[in-house]
C-alpha cells in the first residue's frame, strides 16, 4: 500500500508555541500525556520525518479558527501560514480552511479564497468554540457555501476536553446533530471527527444512515478505540472511516503502529488509511484527480 492520508494534522511547531496558536496549556497537554521535551514545539522538517517513519505521505493542515477572537483565550492560524507550508511541501501538505460563524460574508469570502486561490481541500469547524451545536442556524450558510464549493466539511463531534485551565468549553457537538445537516444539505460531505466519543454509537449510525456522511479517528489512541468501532472499519463501515492523528494530540508513529495491531483486512485497511481521503478530498494522488 501506498503511504497514509492523516486528514487531521495541526501546526505544533515552534512558531505556533511562541504565538500562543495552539490554543492549549500545559494543563491540557499534562492530560494527553504529551511528552515534556517536544512542549517547545516540533520542527516542521522533525515532524515530517515523524511522518517518514510511520508512512504517511501527506497531512492536512487545520488552518485553524477558534472562537471569537473578540473572547480571550480563542485564536486562530492565518490561512496564508499553512498555504505556505502547503506551497513548500506540495507533496506532503494540504490544507483545510477552518471556520468561524461569527465573521459572516467575510468568512464566506475567506473560504473560497482559501479553496480557489490557496488550493485549500477541505473546511474544518470547532462547534464547542463557539458554544453553538452543528445544526445551529448560524453554520448554514457555511455548509452551504461548502455544497458550493464541492469540498468537504469537517468538525469535531463528541465531547471536548479542557483545553485551557482558564476557559472551559461546553460539549456541543452530539453525532445526532449531523442528522438534520444531512437531511438539509445532502450533498455536503460532512466528516464527524473525534470519533464523536463517548457518543461514538451514534456517530456510526448517523454516518450508516447518509451517504455522504463520514467518521474522522483522531484524537484518540487505536488501541483505546471501543470494539465496536474496529468492527465498524473492518467490515460494514469499511468506506466510511478516515485515518487522522490530530497531532500533537496522537503522535503519527504511535498511531501507526497501534493501527497495524489491529490486524484489519488489507482491503479495510487501504481505504481506511488511504482511499477514502483520496476520493473525498480530491487529492492528487488520488486516479480521479
Amino acid at each position: 500500500m501506498d503511504g497514509a492520508i492523516d486528514i487531521v494534522c495541526n501546526l505544533f511547531t515552534p512558531q505556533e508555541v511562541q504565538q500562543g496558536q495552539t490554543g492549549v496549556d500545559e494543563y491540557f497537554l499534562d492530560q494527553v500525556r504529551f511528552p515534556a521535551e517536544l512542549r517547545p514545539g516540533v520542527p516542521l522538517e522533525t515532524y515530517l520525518e515523524k511522518m517518514d517513519r510511520a508512512r504517511i505521505q501527506r497531512s492536512l493542515l487545520v488552518a485553524v479558527r477558534a472562537g471569537d477572537l473578540r473572547i480571550k483565550g480563542s485564536f486562530e492560524i492565518p490561512y496564508d501560514r499553512v498555504a505556505d507550508i502547503c506551497q513548500r511541501y506540495p507533496d506532503r501538505f494540504s490544507g483545510l480552511a477552518g471556520v468561524d460563524p461569527t465573521r459572516g460574508m467575510q468568512g464566506l469570502r475567506d473560504l473560497e479564497y482559501a479553496v480557489k486561490e490557496y488550493g485549500f481541500v477541505g473546511a474544518h469547524l470547532y462547534p464547542h468554540w463557539f458554544g453553538l451545536p452543528p445544526d445551529h442556524a448560524r453554520y448554514y450558510p457555511i455548509y452551504a457555501k461548502c455544497c458550493e464549493l464541492e469540498i468537504p466539511l469537517m468538525m469535531q463531534v463528541g465531547h471536548c476536553l479542557r483545553y485551557q485551565r482558564e476557559r472551559i468549553l461546553p460539549s456541543v457537538g452530539r453525532p445526532i446533530t449531523l442528522d438534520q445537516i444531512a437531511i438539509d444539505f445532502p450533498e455536503l460531505v460532512l466528516i464527524g471527527i473525534h470519533l464523536g466519543y463517548p457518543w461514538t454509537e451514534e456517530m456510526i449510525s448517523v454516518a450508516w444512515k447518509h451517504e455522504h456522511v463520514y467518521i474522522g479517528s483522531d484524537a484518540y489512541a487505536p488501541r483505546h478505540w471501543p470494539e465496536s468501532f474496529v468492527h465498524f472499519i473492518n467490515t460494514w463501515g469499511k468506506d466510511k472511516v478516515l485515518f487522522g492523528t490530530d497531532w500533537p494530540v496522537i503522535d503519527p508513529e504511535r498511531a501507526i503502529k497501534e493501527i497495524d495491531a489491529l490486524e484489519l483486512r488489507p482491503e479495510s485497511k487501504q481505504k481506511f488509511l488511504r482511499d477514502t481521503a483520496l476520493r473525498l478530498f480530491r487529492l492528487p494522488e488520488s486516479p480521479e484527480y
